[in-house]
């Protein structure tokens, strides 16, 4: 999708600032939504790309605007109203509550049921890789071109790198496809490759000489170079 996520190669933002002896939480309530996040992913909610698509799903103007974990907790609130988890009556419910009553114990606005607790299965976070009779395309030093596509929905090839010739680096192997995995449409799992590009082709010639730069990229991405 072309949203406002997709900024790689966009002019106008500035530098990006890196901040000096960066703790991995800067507040209590972002190691929080971490935990709540993968929780969500072992329990079986919802997979990594649906999570991702989450977040593309944000109001322009909000994404900008917000920290690195608060679109965290904006994607997870999300898919846990989709999929039944909490109700949106609930999640405007407890804050209201806990600002009238900031000393009540955390279950204190707990109101109905909650959902049957699934077993957790930390492969279900991270379990991408798919062992399927599936012969990759390429090979290591074929050239490809990247497909110009503009797709409605989630995607991992960013604008940047799209119709660019780049070379084959590596087969990382057969992986699920997060374009239809983040839409319910099952794994569809495809050949996973890393592709070597010359920074003159993703950014002109303003980029420094003799500079790389590697991406990850699913076959249908790819066309044969020529």
């Amino acid at each position: 999708m072309n949203g406002v996520h997709d900024l790689g190669g966009m002019h106008g933002f500035g530098p990006v600032i890196r901040e000096h002896n960066e703790p991995v939480f800067h507040s209590e309530w972002e190691n929080r939504v971490f935990g709540m996040t993968l929780t969500a992913m072992g329990r079986g909610v919802c997979n990594v790309d649906e999570f991702r698509r989450a977040i593309e799903r944000m109001p322009p103007a909000r994404y900008l605007a917000a920290t690195y974990y608060e679109k965290w907790l904006d994607g997870i609130t999300r898919l846990f109203v989709e999929k039944g988890v909490v109700t949106e009556a609930q999640i405007q419910a407890r804050p209201a509550f806990f600002a009238a009553r900031p000393d009540a114990a955390a279950t204190a606005a707990l109101t109905g049921p909650l959902p049957e607790r699934v077993p957790f299965n930390a492969g279900w976070v991270q379990d991408v890789v798919r062992e399927t009779a599936t012969r990759p395309r390429f090979a290591p030093g074929d050239p490809v071109i990247t497909r110009n596509i503009h797709p409605r929905g989630h995607t991992r090839l960013p604008r940047y790198a799209r119709g660019k010739r780049g070379v084959i680096h590596r087969l990382h192997g057969v992986h699920v496809f997060p374009d239809s995995n983040a839409h319910g449409l099952g794994e569809q799992p495809q050949p996973l490759y890393s592709v070597r590009f010359e920074a003159k082709e993703l950014w002109g010639e303003d980029a420094q000489p003799n500079q790389w730069v590697h991406i990850d990229l699913w076959e249908s991405y790819l066309e044969p170079g020529r």
